[in-house]
């Protein structure tokens, strides 16, 4: 019995050892990431390795290139309509909110309970980051555990500005296409400085599902859906707004 005994503290004891070194090293993953740009994410390397199955059906070309196409550029490198129509699209509560928006998830619940057409989602756009950034990607009970904790240490360890010029850096918005610099490129052969509004809205449309609702090739559902986004940008009140945003 005392052998168990210690054999059981033993256990206890490594168990919690393990726990406090992976919370460091967390921490110190965020933190670093706090001022230094992602080199890359686990979904650039996933697309790097393979084409991925667009969501309208069948995969993408197979001539394809699967160079992968990102440059990080900070907020006030990019036009201040993208981080709006970001917003606008994505989390029109991103301000209010410390990482979830509990609202939106009753919805998105209530939407999927009833059966609704297309399944909804209530990430915000911290939680965004924080699977983009740090996770892999799927769909498990641990991975979503695991983006709550994410969500929990930016919210906490970065401003609401390194959160917004993070994720409109590594969202994907194409084909091995990430962040708002090589979109702008890609699609407007622009720099993301010179987007205008509605450039900037058709970007924030195709997200989340840029392989179905290319940003190169709109349809009339992302047509639909930019127009609906820049509406939004107008009511959240444009570049007021964004200066807003910016300085809190």
């Amino acid at each position: 019995m005392n052998e168990w005994m210690d054999w059981a503290r033993l256990a206890r004891r490594v168990a919690l050892q393990v726990l406090a070194s992976l919370f460091l090293v967390t921490v110190a993953w965020v933190l670093v990431y706090r001022w230094v740009s992602p080199p890359a994410t686990w979904l650039m390397l996933e697309r790097r390795s393979h084409r991925p199955e667009a969501n309208y059906g069948g995969l993408l070309p197979e001539n394809a290139s699967r160079r992968i196409n990102y440059r990080f550029r900070g907020l006030d490198e990019v036009s201040p309509q993208l981080p709006l129509a970001l917003v606008a699209a994505e989390d029109q509560r991103f301000q209010q909110h410390h990482g979830f928006d509990l609202d939106a998830i009753q919805k998105a619940a209530k939407s999927n309970i009833a059966g609704g057409k297309q399944l909804r989602g209530g990430s915000t756009i911290s939680q965004q980051v924080a699977k983009n950034v740090f996770l892999w990607q799927g769909r498990s009970y641990v991975r979503k555990a695991a983006e709550a904790y994410f969500t929990v240490l930016i919210e906490l360890l970065w401003s609401k500005q390194r959160i917004l010029e993070v994720y409109l850096n590594v969202a994907e918005m194409g084909d091995c296409i990430f962040g708002a610099e090589a979109a702008a490129q890609r699609y407007f052969g622009k720099p993301a400085k010179s987007l205008s509004p509605a450039e900037a809205a058709l970007l924030a449309a195709v997200l989340p599902n840029p392989l179905k609702f290319q940003a190169g090739r709109p349809g009339p559902a992302a047509r639909a859906k930019q127009r609906r986004v820049l509406r939004n940008m107008r009511r959240l009140g444009g570049t007021t707004f964004v200066r807003s945003l910016l300085q809190d």
